[in-house]
């Protein structure tokens, strides 16, 4: 990752008045959106603004949260005196999520994995479940909007949550289950102990552990698959 896209500018522009956000990598951008701030897409620039319609203060509290959870993920901010007046302790819950992946990465066993998994497909509280909550939520509240637009991203958003979304909490939760009943170690994937076998022949050998086998990229979909809906 390139060093500059660990630096921000965030600052009140003196044509417009806006408070821009400029700068930063994906991972910023995404603190950014958390934030609150309206992604602007250039054809040479990708930038960030507070939405419309807000006041000063608004504005102010809203940039200054921002600084706060950049800096916490390590970003440098360079921004007005107003905007950095405040600490921030910040974890985007997207990182609970990413640290699923982490943990089945570092899996050896089937049972690890199972575990895991179980955090997305439990039935009552997982994270798929929260999930459909959310896209049902959202749906109910454009309900009663009262844009024209606003029925049909309800039905859209109540199709994603009872068709896509079971889909895949069925598929992983069959996963979860079979996973769980193997009850077995990863061929490829042994606990390595950094200890040398006494049967080895170098001994200045660090490590006795062959190396990870290479993993083959997955074949792109067929265009028949890529246009069915």
């Amino acid at each position: 990752m390139p060093l500059a896209d660990r630096f921000l500018d965030i600052r009140r522009d003196p044509h417009s008045d806006e408070v821009l956000a400029r700068g930063g990598d994906p991972g910023a951008h995404s603190i950014l959106q958390r934030a609150g701030f309206v992604a602007v897409v250039r054809l040479h620039e990708t930038y960030h603004r507070t939405p419309t319609g807000l006041t000063e203060p608004d504005e102010t509290r809203l940039a200054t949260g921002a600084v706060a959870r950049l800096r916490v993920a390590g970003y440098h901010v360079d921004c007005h005196q107003d905007f950095g007046s405040r600490p921030a302790s910040y974890l985007p819950l997207g990182a609970s999520v990413s640290h699923l992946a982490q943990r089945i990465h570092e899996a050896t066993t089937t049972d690890e994995v199972a575990d895991a998994l179980t955090e997305l497909t439990a039935a009552h509280d997982g994270i798929l479940t929260a999930l459909g909550e959310v896209l049902v939520a959202t749906a109910d509240f454009h309900d009663g909007l009262g844009e024209v637009a606003d029925p049909h991203i309800a039905r859209r958003l109540h199709y994603l949550a009872d068709e896509h979304l079971s889909v895949l909490r069925s598929d992983l939760t069959h996963t979860r289950d079979a996973l769980a009943d193997r009850h077995a170690p990863h061929p490829g994937r042994s606990t390595c102990t950094e200890e040398v076998p006494a049967t080895e022949r170098e001994r200045s050998a660090v490590c006795a552990c062959p190396p990870p086998p290479r993993t083959l990229p997955a074949p792109p979909p067929s265009v028949a698959a890529g246009l069915r809906r």
